[in-house]
């Protein structure tokens, strides 16, 4: 079973199952947050095994539409699921200065997350928009203005990177989504099966580490990964969006 909350990837991984003529006695998807395996694993069974990738695909930050990356004009939207919530762009206008700080440097442990809000609300002030990826990207380089010329282009694609990030977290309640998930998981295992996760930002990896870790001295779990498993230079090489990955995994009592 693979769940998923994108109903754009959906389709298209379920054309890929067809395609390759796996019925669905192999591959099954469904429309559900992760956060939910609990529930389905009442339906069907217990599991064996149980992978989280807690990381947005590939597919979705190169489709300029979906508003991912601020490497290519789109939306500023970051839904996983577009057809619920707000985006973004509209989350920008529900929230104080002081919170947008505050949400980047929770959300993605920014620096310069002061510097930035006070941009973002400058140009609200003077009637500006903010609602592509190019209009906030510009809106981090003119926070960043003050960063000697030969260290600015890195600091501002960093802090893009960091700032996108803690808006699609916020936008999709992730941390939230990962508590619950965390909560759920001993009981959607069976006797003896075995959970990884795949994480892209310290504070889920933080979250991962203290719940198995938690649950290993209460004895739902008999062995958890003692250490972070990182990717190697060789996997790294061939695919460079796996340099930030941990991994940690866990297997049931």
């Amino acid at each position: 079973y693979g769940l998923d909350v994108d109903p754009i990837e959906i389709v298209k991984t379920e054309t890929r199952i067809r395609e390759k003529g796996y019925g669905a006695d192999i591959f099954t998807v469904r429309k559900m947050n992760f956060a939910d395996v609990l529930e389905l694993s009442r339906e069907v069974g217990k599991f064996d095994f149980i992978l989280a990738d807690l990381g947005v695909s590939s597919m979705q930050i190169d489709n300029p539409e979906r508003g991912f990356t601020y490497k290519a004009e789109g939306p500023l939207d970051l839904r996983l699921d577009p057809e619920k919530g707000v985006s973004a762009a509209e989350r920008l206008l529900e929230v104080t200065k002081e919170e947008l700080a505050g949400m980047f440097r929770e959300n993605s442990d920014e620096p310069y997350a002061e510097e930035i809000s006070q941009e973002v609300f400058n140009r609200f002030r003077r009637g500006q928009a903010v609602e592509t990826t190019t209009q906030l990207k510009e809106a981090i380089e003119a926070a960043l203005s003050f960063i000697p010329e030969k260290e600015r282009k890195e600091a501002v694609k960093k802090s893009c990177a960091r700032v996108f990030q803690a808006l699609r977290i916020d936008v999709n309640s992730e941390f939230e989504v990962l508590y619950a998930f965390l909560e759920k998981l001993p009981g959607a295992l069976k006797e003896g099966g075995k959970a990884a996760i795949l994480t892209f930002h310290s504070g889920e990896d933080r979250m991962v580490k203290r719940s198995f870790k938690q649950l290993k001295k209460q004895g739902v779990y008999r062995e958890i990964s003692e250490e972070v498993i990182r990717p190697s230079a060789e996997e790294c090489a061939r695919n460079s969006r796996a340099r930030s990955t941990k991994m940690r995994w866990a297997v049931k009592a």
